[in-house]
């Protein structure tokens, strides 16, 4: 991934360009590659933990994933897609914090939802 945008503890941005020779596609499906959801869960997921470990007091530690609500999925990721990740930190107290995801691609929404964490 590709990080574009990060203000720091607040939000950040990353692209993934999709190729079709990953891995995942040999199995998902044959004849038929899509990135699963999962995947692009993980990627958001990933997106939001740069947010919030960017902050100086954060520096050297893990964000642990603490649950997913809300997570929604409108359209299929094919190879050749570049993937927009945007995650926005909308709740923290003390180490757990909720940012909001959403997944895109030309655009067009992917995935949307909540992700919960925790800073350790």
């Amino acid at each position: 991934m590709k990080w574009k945008n990060i203000s720091l503890g607040e939000s950040a941005i990353a692209y993934k360009n999709v190729d079709s020779s990953e891995w995942y596609f040999q199995g998902h499906f044959p004849g038929n590659p899509i990135m699963p959801g999962v995947l692009i869960t993980e990627s958001l997921a990933q997106t939001g933990a740069v947010a919030i470990l960017s902050l100086n007091q954060n520096q050297g530690k893990n964000a642990l994933f603490g649950g997913i609500d809300k997570m929604k999925f409108k359209k299929m990721v094919l190879p050749g897609d570049r993937l927009k990740l945007e995650v926005k930190i909308i709740k923290q107290k003390g180490p757990i914090g909720v940012g909001e995801a959403i997944a895109t691609v030309e655009d067009k929404l992917v995935a949307k939802g909540e992700l919960t964490f925790a800073v350790v």
